[in-house]
């Protein structure tokens, strides 16, 4: 069986500059900070990050726009965190604003190999600017696109040495989907057991999607 447990360093050392990430997490909770951490350390620039926000400038994702190492974030909301603003106004950060509910399917439908989602919200707006407009049994839908990248960084909270994961409470959000879309997966848990631990009808990530496990994510961080 292949091991996948390596410490957050070798992890991160994968991923280079110009990378696409996507980030699980919802305002920190549910946001492998061991990952972040070791990102920010290893300085990897113009980045692309996928996520639903981003952060506070002290946690997460935020940690990253902070330390200038993101070109470009794909996300539903920047409002917590003054440096996202700053640098977008600055002309540093390209921001994507997507709504929240899309950007969760669109990161599904890569994971599930759909062409893309039908959505009627954005329909009108500036969120429709250069989208396909289809109509169904007459209400006009956006056709969004799956999102995908190369790393997927998550979360779990009990994982074990084949990768089957569980998330505890909130911090499920966007991991679920994240493992799914990502070609890499780098899993940040906070409790790593022995295969065969965990109850195989609680599992949530099956490991086949996980490729590489991180141990000594901090409770207190979630």
């Amino acid at each position: 069986m292949k091991d996948k447990i390596k410490d957050a360093k070798s992890a991160i050392s994968l991923i280079k500059d110009g990378s696409v990430i996507m980030v699980g997490g919802f305002l920190g909770t549910g946001t492998p900070e061991i990952l972040i951490d070791a990102l920010v350390e290893a300085n990897a620039k113009d980045l692309t990050i996928i996520c639903n926000d981003s952060c506070y400038p002290e946690r997460g994702v935020g940690k990253l726009v902070v330390n200038k190492q993101v070109k470009k974030i794909i996300t539903s909301y920047i409002g917590l965190n003054p440096e996202s603003s700053k640098q977008m106004n600055e002309g540093f950060l390209e921001v994507e604003l997507v709504p929240q509910g899309t950007i969760a399917e669109r990161i599904r439908a890569y994971g599930a190999g759909l062409g893309g989602v039908l959505t009627p919200t954005g329909v009108g707006t500036e969120v429709a600017k250069g989208k396909q407009v289809i109509n169904v049994d007459g209400r006009d839908y956006l056709l969004e696109k799956p999102l995908k990248a190369d790393f997927a960084l998550i979360r779990p909270s009990v994982c074990d040495r084949m990768g089957n994961a569980i998330y505890h409470k909130a911090t499920k959000n966007f991991n679920i989907i994240m493992a799914t879309a990502g070609e890499t997966v780098i899993a940040g848990c906070e409790k790593l057991v022995e295969t065969g631990e965990i109850d195989p009808d609680t599992v949530m990530t099956p490991g086949i999607f996980i490729d590489i496990i991180v141990e000594g994510e901090q409770a207190w961080k979630i």
